[in-house]
């Protein structure tokens, strides 16, 4: 330990010792109770420094991650909390998350994720509908320049930009169809090239 940072250590426990003398001085009717919420904090700074600390390995497990394994080719993807399976891909440049829907037949972006990636969607023409839960909505076709997934990279993809309200962009079987193999096991969804 070099002498400045010895001195930072020495200045930061006199300032300490001076704050804490003049907390107790002024605290010393009740001093048992402002010891008792004294600890109290100290165990709040210590689970927040505990839990900074471990979150690398329980991001993990509270937000479960895709996997790349080899060459790029082979995607495993965890099932969500909700029981989905979401996925990360780059759309033109940009990260989009979406759900995986066996149920959709193509990539289906919001209208917020289509601004993201460079399309507008005011300019769009909403010429074909779609079934959804929520009713009928209107869609766009639109053509996206890049989509990369993994080491997996595809030119002039074929989607829709869903002109309605849509909690999250849907990744359907237009786009799923592209892989050889797809399967479901142990809580994965694994796409293989």
């Amino acid at each position: 330990m070099d002498g400045d940072t010895l001195g930072r250590i020495l200045y930061l426990l006199l300032l300490l010792l001076a704050v804490g003398g003049w907390f107790a001085v002024a605290n010393r009717e009740s001093l048992g109770k402002t010891v008792q919420q004294g600890l109290v904090w100290v165990l709040i700074f210590v689970g927040v420094v505990a839990v900074a600390g471990l979150w690398s390995d329980l991001r993990d497990d509270v937000m479960p991650r895709q996997s790349v394994i080899g060459d790029g080719a082979r995607i495993e993807v965890p099932r969500g909390f909700d029981g989905h399976y979401h996925i990360g891909l780059e759309i033109n440049g940009k990260p989009v998350r979406f759900v995986i829907d066996t149920g959709a037949s193509d990539i289906v972006l919001t209208r917020q994720d289509a601004v993201r990636v460079g399309i507008d969607p005011d300019r769009l023409a909403y010429l074909s509908q779609a079934q959804t839960a929520n009713g009928l909505v209107p869609i766009a076709r639109v053509t996206l320049d890049r989509v990369a997934l993994g080491g997996v990279v595809d030119q002039g993809v074929g989607a829709s930009v869903n002109g309605g309200e849509m909690s999250g962009s849907l990744l359907g079987m237009s786009y799923l169809n592209r892989f050889g193999r797809i399967e479901i096991a142990d809580g994965k969804l694994i796409l293989e090239r």
